[in-house]
């Protein structure tokens, strides 16, 4: 059974950073990708970021700059570090894997696996 926990979330001030955490269990990196979503309430999911097997890494318009996107392969671990944080990434922010060596952020409907997210809330 694959799982996916993630961790991390909470409350901060506008411009403030937080360390998203995403922690992988019976799976590995190994010809695998993984992506971050988020949902706000009312609104539909998006993708924020995806790193691929070989390590690259792709961005919403909307985080570039201020979230970075990696992985620790000895840990299994999944890591979204957010900066500059503003109200509008006040959202769910979910943690998700396929077995594909490239993940994209348009779509969502290729991951197989999902956690159960972790609330991050951005105060003005």
């Amino acid at each position: 059974q694959v799982q996916l926990v993630e961790s991390g979330g909470g409350s901060v001030q506008a411009g403030g950073s937080l360390r998203l955490s995403c922690a992988a269990s019976g799976y590995t990196y190994s010809s695998r990708c993984m992506a971050w979503f988020r949902q706000a309430p009312g609104k539909e999911r998006e993708g924020v970021a995806a790193i691929d097997s070989d390590g690259s890494t792709r961005y919403a318009d909307s985080v570039k700059g201020r979230f970075t996107i990696s992985q620790d392969n000895a840990k299994n671990t999944l890591y979204l570090q957010m900066n500059s944080l503003k109200p509008e990434d006040t959202a769910m922010y979910y943690c998700a894997a396929a077995r594909l060596s490239s993940c994209g952020i348009s779509r969502s409907g290729y991951l197989e696996v999902w956690g159960q997210g972790t609330l991050v809330t951005i105060s003005s």
